[in-house]
């Protein structure tokens, strides 16, 4: 599966620290938004209102994940989705690890590695 196919799917995860305007989380969390997708975030170590602690916590569909975390939480959270049937993971550059790939592929799980601002950029053009 390529980006551009993810962006076909309109709900959206994006896990990191997302509250944080100077971290990349929160960008695209914005451009996920404002490209008129439907977006759930989630930060492990968050507990503000607006934030789930965990995928679970979301009531609404989500289609995709999108890692904006570090490896060694971001594995929990696609064994999270996997056990929540949600199958495609989309990773940011320097969210990857060699466990979180070797995850998904032993589970047939959907894998991007790539940047969501470059993906979004692609498909205005």
């Amino acid at each position: 599966m390529t980006g551009q196919e993810m962006l076909k799917y309109k709900n959206w995860a994006v896990v990191g620290d997302v509250l944080n305007q100077s971290k990349f989380a929160h960008k695209i969390k914005n451009r996920l938004i404002d490209a008129g997708y439907c977006v759930s975030l989630v930060n492990p170590r968050e507990t503000k209102n607006e934030v789930f602690h965990s995928l679970k916590e979301i009531k609404e569909e989500v289609d995709v994940i999108d890692l904006c975390i570090h490896s060694k939480k971001g594995i929990d959270i696609v064994k999270e989705a996997y056990n929540l049937g949600i199958d495609n993971i989309f990773i940011q550059p320097g969210a990857e690890s060699e466990e979180i790939l070797l995850f998904c592929k032993q589970h047939h799980m959907n894998v991007v590695q790539s940047c969501v601002l470059v993906e979004l950029t692609r498909k205005s053009i």
